[in-house]
């Protein structure tokens, strides 16, 4: 379960009541109204201050499980001893705030060297004062460059090679409204990628775990590959996403979160509930390097809770041959698969000697299974009214 620091005192204008209004003002935006959500929302000071007082304690700690998937492969981008990060669409520097948070907590200690871009130069006035009262927190040495631009003029605006190119909570929002802005996303962030990530770099992009965004944002992970990248993380292949054939169907993380005192005030007074860390994401690469390549050729992904009822347990589970239901019966339960009981959503495991037809996977009792990795974050195969 992660634990989150606060967001400082400094903008702390509003009455506690004044402040759970906007909250719920904004909330409504992010949700059923994200069609008369602005572009620009970030520059209404009263949505603003919600957002710094009530989301970014939350949406600082989104990063920290692609970092975390970042740094199991042996090629080691993030033990460089410098990194250049650019964060598109940065809003207050949230991103930028959980990787010097991510870097403290691992003891790792590159200079890092970030470039902020947004079009509200409110929220890089923010970005830059929360910088300031953060970095101190990381031993190595870290700058920070903010670009007052727009999303879709980074290529003129910055100069790359990039290791690290995050786009959080921004995609949903390019585009909005056009029939094809899947399409113009994919080449947008294409163009993006093609011009300023280094060969050898990265691209974390993290959505909101809402179906509608989250399915989008498949649709250009799927884009993407046809482009010649590779997605690092969550998935173990590198086929189309099996979540896109049921409409009903998208995949994010479920992660229990600690929330600082001030969100938890703020949950008392609107209703509302934050106590967890809800969010899709996608890490993609050009070296075709995966996250597979640490984890074997029979490695799956955990993409449910686990599903108990009488006499057996089931649970999704996600990989090369696609998305399947697994079952194993309580009378199959043997040291070779005892492991089967700890897997939660975000899991990976190792599975031999399975049974297996078109639709579904067994486990017997000759199935060998071993954790390769048990991360506090959660891969959620969601379903309409799950």
């Amino acid at each position: 379960m992660l634990r989150s620091m606060g967001c400082g005192t400094s903008h702390t204008s509003y009455s506690l009541d004044a402040l759970a209004r906007e909250v719920i003002r904004l909330s409504r935006l992010l949700t059923r109204d994200r069609d008369r959500l602005p572009a620009d929302y970030l520059r209404d000071p009263g949505l603003r201050n919600a957002y710094i007082h009530y989301y970014l304690p939350a949406n600082i700690a989104k990063v920290h499980l692609p970092l975390r998937e970042l740094g199991r492969h042996p090629g080691g981008l993030l033990r460089r001893e410098r990194l250049r990060v650019l964060d598109l669409g940065c809003g207050p520097g949230t991103s930028i705030l959980g990787m010097l948070e991510f870097f403290s907590a691992e003891r790792l200690s590159p200079f890092l060297e970030f470039t902020a871009l947004d079009q509200v130069a409110a929220n890089l006035r923010a970005a830059g004062e929360l910088f300031r009262e953060r970095q101190s927190s990381l031993a190595a040495g870290t700058s920070l460059v903010t670009v007052t631009e727009p999303v879709t003029g980074a290529l003129k605006a910055c100069r790359g090679p990039y290791d690290i190119i995050i786009f959080s909570n921004v995609l949903n929002e390019l585009f909005p409204g056009a029939d094809d802005r899947v399409a113009r996303r994919i080449e947008s962030v294409g163009a993006v990628l093609d011009g300023l990530l280094a060969a050898d770099g990265a691209c974390i992009v993290i959505e909101p775990a809402l179906r509608e965004t989250a399915r989008e944002m498949l649709l250009m992970r799927d884009g993407m590959l046809a482009r010649g990248l590779t997605v690092y993380s969550p998935c173990l292949t590198q086929e189309c996403c099996p979540a896109l054939a049921n409409p009903k169907d998208w995949c994010h993380e479920d992660i229990p979160w600690i929330p600082p005192d001030r969100v938890r005030e703020l949950d008392a007074l609107t209703g509302l509930r934050k106590d967890s860390l809800k969010f899709s994401y996608v890490v993609m690469r050009k070296d075709g390097r995966t996250l597979a390549d640490c984890c074997g050729n029979v490695a799956l992904r955990v993409v449910s809770e686990p599903l108990p009822s009488k006499g057996k347990t089931e649970l999704y589970l996600c990989g090369r041959g696609g998305r399947k239901m697994t079952m194993r019966q309580d009378k199959d339960r043997s040291p070779h698969n005892a492991a089967f009981d700890e897997l939660r959503r975000g899991a990976v495991a190792s599975f031999e000697g399975m049974m297996s037809d078109e639709k579904r996977y067994r486990v017997v009792q000759e199935t060998r299974i071993a954790a390769i990795s048990l991360p506090g974050g959660k891969t959620a195969a969601g379903r309409e009214g799950s």
